[in-house]
């Protein structure tokens, strides 16, 4: 697997702090038997979840943002590998695969642009190489009927969890054609134009490659929507989006009412869970803002989507522990792992 780092258990127990009476997520994770023989370990394994990381910020770039969401990862793995396991959570349902690296392309890049505008193309042409990449692996999870678990890296990682998604399920004759739905909780809609592959158009390539066919958006801000993405989404009829102002400024319906209406709208085959970091009010992210939802919306989101769907994956983008601007939060990481352990335990209920 191309710029793939796999884990084994020393790597999980480097992360892990043993502590006596006491039992963490690290010691009842399961990792792969044999790097060399990757699908054979996932299929025999008994976990239901194979969790992985992106840390990358190549997309963010391409797209104009700010970089650092190669950040995230290390930081949220630190943190749910010493969560407790419990009867809440035991820990052996997931299987802990390991990492995407991609700084070699982005260090190439940095070395060799010439101007803002070369770099941003040569970024944007570097998006389609982790595309390929990232695709190859959800695939190969998910056509053994595994749910992949996707942290970190830009919302660009969007397009090749559902297409790796859509053609696995599709394989391993769980859907009937290659499509999937998503939810995306999101202060962006991330449907803009086709003009090569960044963080802000994943589900626009998604929907126009035929892998995506309904999309629904909750929180999105009426601020940050350009006008040709919002013609584009209400002449959709097979998208929609409940906006930040209707929940929570005009108070047409409650958070959980909006997020209920995601799941009613795509609850005809399986559906791709979305959250962007940047929903979050003062959470550290490219785009980073000081208006958005709570961390317990974020909870109740997670867990009320995990319940009430039939999850194709579960994508958390865009956090970050430290901006390329110098800006830190080293709390990200735990935030995204109560996102995960909530998802986990919704879907229990499921």
């Amino acid at each position: 697997m191309n710029y793939f780092k796999f884990y084994n258990k020393e790597d999980v127990l480097s992360l892990t702090k043993i502590r006596r009476y006491e039992t963490k997520l690290g010691e009842r994770i399961q990792v792969v038997k044999e790097a060399e023989q990757i699908e054979l370990s996932i299929r025999q394994s008994s976990a239901k979840y194979v969790l992985l990381g992106i840390p990358e910020d190549i997309g963010v770039k391409a797209n104009g943002g700010i970089g650092g969401t190669d950040s995230a990862w290390l930081s949220f793995l630190s943190s749910f590998l010493n969560c407790q396991s419990n009867d809440f959570l035991e820990g052996s349902e997931v299987l802990l695969l390991g990492h995407f690296n991609f700084a070699a392309i982005e260090n190439v890049i940095e070395a060799n642009a010439q101007d803002a505008d070369e770099r941003t193309e040569a970024y944007r042409h570097a998006v389609n190489t982790i595309d390929i990449a990232v695709e190859q692996i959800i695939h190969l999870i998910t056509q053994n009927n595994k749910i992949p678990i996707v942290i970190g890296g830009g919302h660009n990682n969007s397009y090749p969890c559902i297409k790796g998604a859509a053609k696995g399920y599709y394989k391993a004759g769980v859907i009937p054609i290659a499509q999937i739905n998503v939810i995306n909780l999101d202060a962006h809609a991330d449907f803009r134009p086709m003009e090569g592959r960044h963080s802000g158009n994943g589900f626009s390539y998604a929907e126009a490659d035929g892998y995506l066919e309904k999309y629904c958006v909750v929180g999105i801000h009426e601020n940050y929507i350009p006008q040709n993405v919002w013609m584009d989404m209400v002449n959709n009829p097979f998208v929609d989006c409940i906006t930040f102002e209707d929940i929570f400024v005009h108070e047409k319906r409650t958070f959980l009412q909006a997020v209920g209406l995601a799941t009613g709208f795509t609850e005809d085959t399986m559906c791709g869970i979305e959250l962007d970091i940047d929903c979050i009010a003062n959470a550290l992210s490219s785009a980073q803002s000081p208006v958005g939802i709570s961390p317990v919306h974020a909870r109740q989101y997670m867990n009320f989507v995990a319940a009430d769907s039939k999850v194709a994956y579960l994508h958390i983008s865009e956090g970050a522990v430290q901006l390329s601007d110098g800006r830190k939060d080293p709390g990200t990481g735990k935030l995204i792992s109560y996102l995960v352990t909530d998802m986990i335990k919704g879907m229990a209920i499921n």
